[in-house]
């Protein structure tokens, strides 16, 4: 292509429009970057004195303490579900996922609850080991890594029981014939060799971590995420607010690097033309009972106790009359923003994975990887960006519900192209090609031959993003219009003040909602043919 036909290539409307959808989804990680920098020496050396050594250290431990446990977890659940044959196996395939259903905060302020002091927790404590007894408070590291633990354990086992059901028993063969025990042969063998899925369950596991901002504020933990919330609505300061954000973006930067690079380097294939499974092994009554057993204590914990508890309290305050008219108005309010945000995302999006499956050019893939800096963006990141433009450049634009939209756009975005892409290069281009020779103009034969065909990807992603958008809360918290609540923002605020019986009709609404995605995870075959 000469020089005078990339340039006409690049001024005709459609890379001009992906272009500048790019740079607007990028402009707030540019922004976060500029006013850190523009930021006075002073304020660095303030931060550097007294917040970041502390904030480092918790983000970084609780991250790694959360990644130890999750490994355990989900390894450990995969492994029974993928090589034991035991009753109610098939049952505990899917219902293992379904912590997922749980925002992080729910799953929060429902520990909250059953951890302080005299709570129920300590109540069975102090049974068994005594009255002076104590139990570990939820307002500290524990009480984050517990909850943390339980809500993401799930990333891990999803990943591990695709990597283990896929994975070649002759390879177990040749290390048990030269003389391996089963446990040296899981050790040396199997577990090595699903690394690549182990290393991208945990990228997972640490990410969701490094960006919560839920959990770790209604447990007062003091991580990036919730310092940066609390210099902008406790102490105003946008300077400190940009300089952590900037430096939580930098730590998410180098886990996608460093993940990236650990999954080229640990790359393998089958060499075999047939994959040939593990067969189950069947288990006796005994090993059944310890297995279940196993089973329903981690599930209990992060999905049974927490919905039977909300269950309860919704039904207290129908009964007590204290659900209020206002409940439709917070279901309202939800589900009409994450709509439009879920709608604009695939009207916005589709021209983006169109042009970067069907002309791969280095200018359309870097427009695409623009659009894709959301992924390093935590909630309260970009709503410090929006926040700081619009009341600084359109005042008047400021406390509408189409900033909080263009949050969700900004965050929630990438998960959605992700899904566009696979669908439209599952799409062979000769059939739009025949299609362009029949007559058919180029958006004719998208809209009439190839978005049919990926009318069902397209859907997943609307479905994904418009979930998000219903549990996303600090950038509604931040840019919500005065008096207008989502069912998120309405759990935070009740939790906060400890009213547990109010908090949990919302709470138990998303979960119900959220449930049946959770479990499409499960629909798929993992096994390979």
């Amino acid at each position: 292509m000469t020089a005078l036909s990339r340039r006409q290539a690049f001024f005709s409307p459609l890379p001009l429009f992906t272009f500048a959808i790019a740079t607007t989804l990028a402009f707030p990680l540019l922004y976060v970057a500029y006013s850190a920098f523009s930021a006075k020496g002073a304020v660095w050396q303030r931060l550097w004195a007294t917040r970041i050594p502390e904030l480092l250290f918790n983000t970084v431990s609780l991250a790694i303490g959360v990644g130890v446990t999750t490994l355990f977890l989900g390894i450990s659940l995969a492994w029974l579900i993928t090589r034991y044959d035991f009753t109610g196996r098939r049952i505990w395939e899917w219902a293992i996922v379904l912590p997922l259903a749980i925002p992080s905060y729910v799953l929060a302020y429902i520990y909250t609850y059953l951890l302080e002091t005299g709570g129920t927790l300590e109540q069975g404590w102090q049974m068994v080991m005594g009255a002076e007894a104590r139990i570990f408070s939820p307002y500290s590291y524990g009480g984050a890594w517990l909850v943390m633990t339980l809500n993401t354990f799930p990333y891990v086992y999803l990943l591990s029981r695709a990597a283990l059901y896929n994975f070649n028993l002759s390879f177990e063969e040749a290390a048990q014939a030269s003389g391996a025990t089963r446990w040296q042969t899981m050790y040396r063998v199997s577990l090595p060799l699903i690394r690549p899925s182990l290393v991208a369950g945990l990228f997972l596991v640490t990410l969701y971590v490094v960006s919560d901002f839920g959990a770790v504020s209604l447990l007062r933990f003091q991580t990036f995420t919730y310092a940066i919330y609390q210099q902008m609505t406790g102490r105003y300061d946008y300077g400190a607010a940009s300089i952590l954000s900037l430096l939580l973006v930098l730590f998410a930067f180098f886990f996608l690097i460093a993940e990236r690079w650990f999954r080229q380097q640990s790359r393998f294939f089958q060499t075999g033309g047939h994959i040939r499974t593990k067969a189950l092994i069947p288990c006796g009554t005994m090993q059944t009972l310890v297995i279940t057993t196993f089973i329903l204590l981690i599930f209990s914990a992060a999905f049974g106790v927490p919905v039977l508890l909300l269950i309860q309290w919704t039904w207290m305050t129908w009964v007590e009359g204290e659900m209020g008219s206002g409940f439709l108005q917070y279901i309202w309010n939800s589900t009409m923003l994450s709509g439009v945000a879920a709608t604009l995302a695939i009207a916005i999006g589709t021209p983006l994975a169109y042009l970067a499956c069907r002309f791969p050019t280095k200018l359309n893939l870097f427009v695409l990887q623009g659009a894709y800096t959301g992924y390093v963006l935590p909630g309260p990141v970009a709503a410090l960006a929006l926040l700081t433009l619009f009341t600084q450049y359109l005042p008047f634009l400021y406390g509408t519900a189409l900033v909080l939209i263009l949050a969700y756009l900004v965050h929630f975005l990438p998960a959605g192209l992700q899904a566009m892409e696979s669908a439209i290069q599952q799409v062979n281009p000769n059939i739009e090609e025949a299609a362009k020779s029949l007559g058919l103009h180029a958006l004719s034969s998208f809209r009439q031959v190839t978005f049919p065909l990926v009318r069902g990807g397209f859907m997943v992603a609307w479905i994904l993003m418009f979930l998000q958008a219903m549990k996303e809360l600090p950038a509604t918290l931040l840019l919500r219009p005065v008096g207008f609540d989502t069912l998120s923002v309405r759990i935070w605020l009740e939790a906060s003040e400890e009213l547990y019986q109010l908090a949990a009709p919302p709470a138990l609404l998303i979960i119900l909602i959220t449930i049946p995605v959770v479990l499409l995870l499960t629909k798929k075959n993992w096994r390979a043919t």
